[in-house]
């Protein structure tokens, strides 16, 4: 798991999920209920002109349909870079050699979730998946207007911030 207890003196056991488990932790802060998360990966995808990669799919949380940058669960003891490989494949069927980007933690509040962000290039054409219902390329504008709609999410707007410095400091993709 990502976030490992500093400081925790005990953890009791609440609730074992496919992929999640809930613990009750005590620290001398007090009592925390904590979603314990295996970790995921998430792959910025360019194409030649710089669009964005974003597929789009349900996403149970939201309620709704989002379109976001391909992103996966990390296998139990599977490396992220090799994740980040397999997710954009088993989502689009292009095959990419993902470089890192940072990482993230997005709802350190009450998960141990992080993620591993990473971008790539795109030489080939995107397809959606099975479990995808959409995959297309974007502009960086339009991104950014699908969040401001409520369409998009925080990884992806991450790993466009994290592209975003590289590029400020003269690092050309």
């Amino acid at each position: 798991m990502c976030g490992q207890a500093a400081g925790a003196d005990w953890d009791s056991f609440v609730f074992q999920g496919r992929f999640l488990r809930v613990v009750l932790r005590h620290t001398s802060r007090g009592y925390h209920e904590v979603v314990q998360h295996p970790g995921a990966v998430a792959i910025l995808v360019t194409d030649q002109s710089g669009r964005i990669l974003l597929v789009r799919q349900f996403r149970e949380g939201a309620g709704r349909e989002l379109w976001e940058i391909p992103a996966g669960t990390l296998e139990p003891e599977e490396k992220p870079y090799f994740c980040a490989v397999r997710e954009v494949r088993e989502e689009t069927g292009l095959s990419v050699k993902p470089r890192f980007l940072g990482v993230i933690y997005p709802t350190p509040g009450y998960s141990t979730e992080c993620i591993f962000l990473f971008a790539a290039r795109a030489e080939d054409k995107a397809v959606a998946s099975s479990e995808i219902e959409e995959a297309r390329f974007f502009t960086k504008e339009e991104v950014l207007e699908l969040a401001r709609r409520g369409e998009g999410d925080g990884k992806t707007l991450a790993a466009l911030a994290f592209l975003q410095k590289e590029a400020d400091r003269g690092n050309p993709w």
